[in-house]
């Protein structure tokens, strides 16, 4: 892993890391969009960015949402003592050799560390290989299905699920 580090981010480095994933992204409307909302969030104490960097460049992300404002169908996924999980990306050629999994557990501690005792996700139904890290992660839990819109409209089914620290 090398010189590989888990931290809470910066704004600075959101900036960073949002601008790298708008350059990628096809539908830059809604990342653009995202991105003001995460570093909103971020502003006003809604979220915990956690970021994993190898020397220095920033390759794996997930964020804790503290706060249910501006969470779709926030219900049953967030409340004092739950935080839901989100933004997770690793840069596609870091895949697959266990760095996000380290920022996984980082986040995890760090959560129970300020009295998290639960935390929850969503994951579209088409998304198996998600799906397939989130229930070895422990997400076994069904909470609900919803349907979630995206800023340019578009609709999609979500799954939710939970698991217990």
């Amino acid at each position: 892993m090398g010189n590989y580090i888990c931290k809470i981010a910066n704004e600075e480095e959101m900036n960073t890391k949002w601008d790298y994933e708008i350059e990628h992204a096809d539908d830059k409307e809604n990342w653009i969009t995202w991105k003001n909302e995460h570093i909103a969030r971020f502003k006003n104490g809604y979220s915990i960015p956690y970021y994993g960097l190898l020397d220095g460049k920033i390759i794996s992300e997930c964020t804790a949402f503290i706060n249910n404002t501006f969470i779709q169908d926030s219900d049953g996924l967030i409340d004092d003592t739950t935080a839901y999980l989100g933004a997770f990306r690793t840069i596609e050629e870091y895949q697959g050799q266990g760095y996000f999994s380290k920022l996984f557990k980082y986040m995890i501690e760090d959560l129970k560390k300020r009295g998290y005792k639960r935390v929850t996700l969503g994951v579209e139904p088409t998304e198996l290989k998600n799906k397939a890290i989130y229930t070895k992660y422990g997400f076994t839990e069904h909470i609900k299905d919803a349907v979630d819109t995206y800023p340019d409209g578009t609709k999609v089914l979500v799954e939710y699920y939970g698991k217990n620290l």
